[in-house]
Formats: C-alpha cells, sequence, structure tokens
C-alpha cells in the first residue's frame, strides 16, 4: 500500500507540470494585457511598456513559464498583479469558507444520495425508484447557476427563509453562518447528490442478485441486516470511485456558485483573477485545486483496500 502511495505520489508531478503549461499557454494567449489594465485609461505607451517590464511579461512566454516553475518547485507561486500580495497568501485568506462551503454540500449530498439510492435498489419501479430517477434526472441536468437563481428566488426572495447572498463564518455566528450557506451548499451539492444516487442504486443492484446474498437471505436474516452489512459494502467501491472524482469538482463547481452568491472564497478569487487578468493568481488557483482534485481520487484509492480485503496493489 505504502509503495502503491508513493508511486501516485510520483505521478501527480507530470499531471501538474501537464496542467500547469496548459494553463500558462491559455491564460497568456486570451486577449488583453494586464499592464494596460494597471495603467487605466490614459495607457501612457512608456507607462505600459514599463509596467510589462516589471511583471516580466516582455519575455518570450516559454522563458516566463520557465522562471514561473522555478519559483513554483520551491514553494513560491508569485505575487498577484492585482494587489502584489503573495499567491499562496491570498488563496489561504480565500480557502476557508471554500472548505465550509465544500464540506457543507457533500454533507447535504451524501445524506440525499445514499438513502434514495438504497430506497431506489430495494424498491425497483416503486414510487421511491421513480422520484430517485426524477431527481437524479433533474440534478444533472440543471446548471448550477440556474439551480442557484432558482433557490433564490423561491427561499429568499418569496419565502424570506434564507438570505439572497453573502457569507458569515460558521465559526463566529453559527445560526447566520449556515443560513447563509444553505443554498450555496444545496446549489453545489445537488449534482454529485443525482451522480452519486444513481451510482448506489446501481451497484447495489448488482450486488444484491450475487449468490452471498441470496445465501444470507436463506438464512433468515432480516432484509434490513442483508442490505446494510452484508450488501452494501461491496457496492460502494464504484461509489467511492465517484465520490473521489465528484469531491474535486465540488472546488470547481463553487467558482459560479461562490460568485452568484457573493461568497469570498477560492472560486470567486479565480473569477475576479480572469476578469482582471491576474496570471500568477490564475495559475496558483488553478494549480492548487489540480492537486486537491488528485489528492481526493488518490484518497479513494487507498478506500479501496479498506472495502474490499481481495484488492491488491502491485
Amino acid at each position: 500500500m505504502l509503495q502503491h502511495i508513493l508511486r501516485r505520489l510520483l505521478a501527480i508531478i507530470p499531471v501538474l507540470l501537464l496542467v500547469s503549461a496548459t494553463v500558462f499557454s491559455l491564460i497568456h494567449l486570451t486577449p488583453g494585457d494586464p499592464a494596460e489594465i494597471m495603467a487605466g485609461e490614459a495607457r501612457d505607451p512608456e507607462v505600459v511598456a514599463g509596467l510589462r517590464r516589471d511583471l516580466g511579461l516582455d519575455k518570450p512566454i516559454h522563458v516566463q513559464y520557465a522562471i514561473w516553475l522555478g519559483r513554483a518547485a520551491r514553494g513560491d507561486l508569485g505575487k498577484s498583479i492585482r494587489t502584489r500580495q503573495p499567491v499562496m497568501e491570498a488563496v489561504l485568506e480565500r480557502l476557508k469558507p471554500t472548505l465550509q462551503l465544500s464540506a457543507l454540500a457533500m454533507a447535504l449530498s451524501m445524506a440525499i444520495a445514499f438513502p434514495a439510492g438504497i430506497v431506489s435498489a430495494t424498491r425497483p419501479e416503486s414510487r421511491g425508484d421513480i422520484s430517485g430517477t426524477l431527481f437524479a434526472l433533474l440534478g444533472v441536468s440543471m446548471p448550477n447557476f440556474l439551480l442557484a437563481l432558482t433557490l433564490i428566488f423561491v427561499f429568499a426572495v418569496t419565502l424570506h427563509w434564507l438570505p439572497t447572498s453573502g457569507y458569515v463564518d460558521p465559526f463566529e455566528d453559527p445560526i447566520p453562518g449556515i443560513r447563509s450557506l444553505v443554498l450555496p451548499a444545496v446549489t453545489l451539492g445537488t449534482a454529485m447528490a443525482a451522480v452519486v444516487t444513481r451510482m448506489v442504486r446501481s451497484s447495489l443492484l448488482e450486488v444484491l442478485e450475487q449468490d452471498y446474498v441470496r445465501t444470507a437471505r436463506a438464512k433468515g436474516l432480516r432484509e434490513r441486516l442483508v442490505v446494510l452489512r452484508h450488501a452494501l459494502k461491496n457496492a460502494l467501491i464504484p461509489v467511492v470511485t465517484i465520490v473521489g472524482l465528484q469531491t474535486g469538482n465540488l472546488i470547481g463547481g463553487a467558482v459560479i456558485t461562490e460568485y452568484v452568491f457573493c461568497i469570498p472564497g477560492v472560486g470567486r478569487l479565480v473569477v475576479d483573477s480572469i476578469f482582471s487578468k491576474d496570471y500568477p493568481l490564475v495559475q496558483g488557483v488553478v494549480l492548487l485545486t489540480s492537486l486537491a482534485f488528485i489528492l481526493a481520487n488518490l484518497a479513494a484509492d487507498v478506500v479501496y483496500g479498506y472495502l474490499d480485503p481481495r484488492i491488491r496493489y502491485g
């Protein structure tokens, strides 16, 4: 197991190199010039040229990437062009709201997905199964921004139950903090809940047809024990894979969700950075997001061995 984890950690290096090179190229190919944005409306050519020189933007793109890569290897992701704040410091400042939102979204999605998936698998073609199927279809089909606006209109504008936007730290003020995160968490977690629900259903249906499940039923065990103790654990392996992938997607989905609900997290930070052409900040956020996505999938691999002792990592 340890050797497998070490091999996977080493494999992260070329993946991050490819991601960073791709993002670096795409950012610099997009229209717009950070120096012109910083120069303001006057845009004196001498001022713009001086800013480009100070920011290192006058060098060829491959030279800029080599300089950035050398600094990143030492743990220095550069400084924000807009605020001159170190990228790592800026990300860490915005990380807390994003982690809180992602954790609440995952908790809500799992609380919905597992009961719905189990009911759908144990009672196929029932009303519960049909309801779960419709929920999964709706959750996967509806874009985040449309669901967010719908929830705001219904629960904030019409019913006045929850705030339309804004963020309060739940650790500083629990009740307003939770209320400020409910709608964003539902928005972010709905798609994940829909995908996991369908995976739990299909995987559990397959396991329930296995011989050892029939044997457990023949011994007279109650159906609840058969499902929860014998079938569910073996059905979780493909579910864990999907959960690992969706966990990484939570941060990506948070970009739109945080912007709609005005949450000062990493997602909102990267959107503001793209609009202001803040190359180092965008590059740093994407790199750290990719790393989080890879580590989430590595954690899923480790869980496989716990769920099924027959799995061996060669």
